[in-house]
């Protein structure tokens, strides 16, 4: 197959409807070698996406319509964001400002990581078996980044407050762009701390948290789409581990008795495990896909960690 041309001016000539450009940019995109791990699967998805985006249609926009031929500003527009897509190899949801978690639009630029986590579902069933929603009153999103899981939790369990927590300023102005988008500023309260250091006396019923927990290896081969991401939000030392361990080692007094800790930490579980190899981790499943995600109670935290200790003082 020969090499598509980007500046092809014959394009907007040859290409008329909406299928034309999701075919055309699906085969852009194969061509260009193009990762898909925010969101979409596939090349057909990827393109789909961002003509229907550009074109302002909803996402299930029924098919009957991609008949429809477009304007010569319609054109130029789709084959702008496709090719930018194709040869810059940005994230789909950079060039849209616009990502999906939990059933919920968010508005996401390079400040912050694309959301995909599959905490969304857990989310999504109230955490069952683990907790009563209409018990539970305050909830801890740790490293929120976009605010996208703080926010799920709020529409979730609306009886509860959420803490919004990051380091990084630049991801609570995108945070709080969200909490505002969604009306929620009198339910999600944003916080800068590294990890509990600012949130001296607050316990809560469920701590969440989506940390960077890439080692050094994994980052070093990552695709150039999540370079494309800030750095802060990935990348956590040799082994992955760098901000899952001092969170481990303090969750329990930010806990009500009851209360759980979610933690994705991806593919440094296995290194989790060699570290903590008597630490009781629930490891979570899930029907849509998804892997790394532990549960630890308070009591489970509070007794490991004071045995670490005991055997430290012998």
């Amino acid at each position: 197959m020969s090499k598509i041309n980007y500046t092809n001016d014959a394009l907007q000539d040859s290409l008329e409807t909406i299928t034309d450009y999701i075919r055309w940019g699906a085969s852009l995109f194969k061509q260009s070698g193009l990762f898909y791990g925010h969101g979409n699967a596939t090349a057909i998805d990827e393109a789909a996406y961002l003509v229907l985006h550009t074109l302002n249609l909803e996402p299930d926009t029924h098919s009957v319509y991609f008949s429809s031929k477009l304007t010569e500003n319609e054109k130029q527009a789709l084959i702008e964001i496709l090719s930018r897509r194709a040869k810059e190899k940005i994230p789909a949801a950079y060039l849209t400002n616009e990502s999906w978690f939990a059933g919920l639009s968010f508005y996401v630029d390079e400040r912050v990581l694309v959301p995909r986590s599959p905490i969304a579902e857990l989310i999504q069933n109230h955490y069952e078996p683990w907790v009563d929603v209409d018990k539970v009153e305050q909830i801890l999103d740790l490293c929120t980044g976009s605010g996208c899981i703080a926010i799920a939790n709020a529409y979730y369990f609306p009886g509860a407050y959420v803490d919004a927590v990051d380091i990084s300023e630049d991801a609570l102005d995108v945070a709080l762009q969200n909490i505002e988008k969604h009306g929620l500023v009198d339910q999600v309260n944003i916080i800068q701390s590294d990890l509990f250091s600012n949130l001296q006396g607050k316990q809560y019923d469920i701590i969440v948290s989506n940390p960077p927990y890439v080692d050094a290896e994994d980052m070093a081969s990552l695709p150039k789409e999540y370079h494309c991401e800030p750095e802060i939000g990935l990348a956590a030392g040799d082994d992955g581990l760098e901000l899952v361990i001092p969170m481990l080692e303090q969750a329990a007094e930010h806990l009500y008795p009851g209360g759980i800790l979610i933690v994705e930490v991806g593919n440094s579980e296995y290194a989790l495990q060699q570290r903590y190899p008597d630490l009781p981790f629930y490891w979570l499943e899930f029907e849509n896909g998804g892997q790394g995600i532990f549960l630890l109670t308070k009591e489970q935290l509070v007794e490991y960690f004071k045995l670490e200790k005991t055997d430290e003082s012998k």
